[in-house]
């Protein structure tokens, strides 16, 4: 795989103190499925009776895993639950050898945590098109089962990682009556991210009680104005999996309670914003807000047209205020757009008005904006009130030389 030298200059200053979710354990291990001297497979076991919801990549090669989970979440909360997930190898384009694969997995996992085969979750990422050495996923199960603990969150948001350059965790405490409802998340992805839900692997878990449909309407709104709404370089990956498991042992029912909505929202977004800021060879964090469209729809599609730009991914990079190449974007998306009525900012500066450069562009201004490392562009159209905001990173010669090679 690509060479990771360095931590992102964007990266957190350290991995969040996330809470103990009562219900869940972790295990890592290091089962070698293709990297050497470190933990590759992580291993979460779910207390009976967790609701489990998710929302899945809609590629249309999507994994074998994607597939299975797609078929089980729907299923009976009475039993125990798992989620098994391994690095190095997506089981994607895998052919009857990946779908045999999973069927290997589930049924051990199955088996060694007693719980049944439609209840387990798995989650594979890395190379596309190798078999999975499933056998050693297995023979790692033993010391997984022995290993877990309602403390391993962290280990676990390290086994997941690819090309990532640090672990991404992401929590959020919410009072439900007298009670404290308890939210904890990990999330991978820092290369093929699109929208198409879910741009990464993503794990959020909370001792919240709360019905499977609920969960699931939750999970999939708060979805859309997250991960769907981010972009590293609008390639969308085959193994996109996003699990919300809620085990209940709070005793709190949020199925009608917008401050947990607004809670587990807010822990979406942050672990989405952390996998753009560690976008493969990011060294900006970039905020595109379109509004006044013609409906939020039209706003999305002039913003990703904006997002996914190379010309103005490497002209962030380079920090040149060049917003022509915003212009063009707008331009290309197939949205409704009005030439005579567009303006746009970079951060507080105003630098084209009403089909025009603006009277009061200042180039040394925009160019300053240019310089820090969160970038925001904001684009109004002048034609409703369509809105919408989405994040993405520069295109620097990071992303080529940690993707030239990826396979080697």
């Amino acid at each position: 795989m690509g060479k990771i030298t360095q931590v992102s200059p964007l990266a957190p200053a350290a991995f969040p103190e996330l809470p103990v979710i009562a219900g869940v354990r972790f295990a890592t291990a290091s089962a070698g499925v293709k990297y050497q001297g470190r933990t590759d497979v992580m291993l979460a076991q779910l207390a009976p009776g967790t609701t489990v919801a998710g929302v899945f990549t809609r590629s249309k090669t999507r994994a074998a895993p994607v597939l299975d989970c797609q078929d089980k979440i729907g299923g009976d909360s009475d039993a125990g639950a798992a989620i098994l997930v391994n690095s190095g190898n997506a089981n994607a384009f895998t052919g009857k050898n990946g779908v045999a694969s999973v069927q290997e997995i589930t049924a051990a996992v199955a088996s060694a945590c007693s719980i049944p085969a439609s209840r387990v979750f798995t989650s594979s990422t890395g190379v596309i098109g190798e078999p999975l050495p499933h056998d050693r996923v297995i023979a790692s199960l033993s010391d997984l089962t022995a290993g877990l603990d309602e403390s391993g969150i962290a280990a676990a948001a390290k086994a997941i990682m690819t090309t990532d350059t640090f672990p991404k965790g992401a929590s959020a405490e919410v009072a439900v009556g007298d009670r404290t409802v308890r939210i904890a998340g990990i999330a991978k992805g820092s290369g093929m991210i699109a929208p198409d839900m879910a741009t990464m692997l993503v794990y959020i878990f909370t001792d919240a009680m709360i019905g499977r449909d609920a969960l699931q309407g939750m999970v999939a709104g708060s979805a859309d104005r997250t991960f769907n709404c981010i972009t590293v370089d609008s390639d969308t990956s085959t193994s996109d999996s996003l699990i919300v498991a809620a085990t209940g042992a709070s005793g709190a029912d949020v199925t009608d309670h917008p401050e947990f909505d607004e809670a587990l929202h807010g822990v979406m977004l942050d672990l989405a914003h952390q996998v753009v800021r560690d976008g493969e060879g990011a060294t900006k964090f970039v905020e595109v807000t379109v509004t006044g469209a013609a409906s939020d729809t039209d706003a999305k599609t002039h913003a990703m047209a904006i997002a996914n730009s190379p010309l103005i991914k490497t002209a962030i990079a380079g920090e040149d205020p060049n917003w022509g190449r915003v212009v063009m974007a707008i331009g290309k998306s197939g949205a409704e757009a009005d030439r005579d009525r567009l303006s746009i900012r970079f951060g507080d500066v105003e630098v084209a008005k009403d089909g025009w450069r603006s009277a009061k562009y200042s180039e040394e201004a925009a160019a300053a904006h240019m310089k820090g490392e969160n970038i925001n562009i904001t684009v109004d159209l002048g034609l409703g009130s369509g809105t919408s905001t989405v994040w993405t990173c520069d295109l620097t010669h990071g992303y080529i030389a940690i993707n030239a090679d990826y396979r080697s």
